[in-house]
């Protein structure tokens, strides 16, 4: 009588891991996802705010437009002169 005793509740308990478990699993690996793709959001709504205000002085601040054209192109202005640094290990 011991042992039917103890069949019943291993077998309800079996059952209960069987349809929960791997819905539970599921869960906490869509939970880490989650989580992982709200890192990312976070990240990429920095950088769009940063390209957004990049974005804003580039169309109205235009002392922020020579600085970019003079460090990125080499822009220089009338009667100024070109120079480059030339680095120890080229000059060899």
């Amino acid at each position: 009588m011991a042992k039917k005793d103890l069949i019943a509740p291993l077998v309800v308990a079996a059952i209960f891991l069987l349809l929960f478990l791997p819905g539970f699993s599921r869960y906490q690996k869509l939970s880490a996802e989650c989580g992982k793709l709200k890192k990312e959001i976070e990240a990429l709504e920095k950088t769009n705010a940063r390209l957004e205000e990049e974005k804003y002085k580039l169309e109205h601040d235009m002392e922020y437009v020579e600085k970019k054209a003079r460090g990125k192109l080499g822009v220089v202005r009338k009667g100024e002169i070109p120079y480059k640094k030339v680095k120890e290990e080229e000059e060899r």
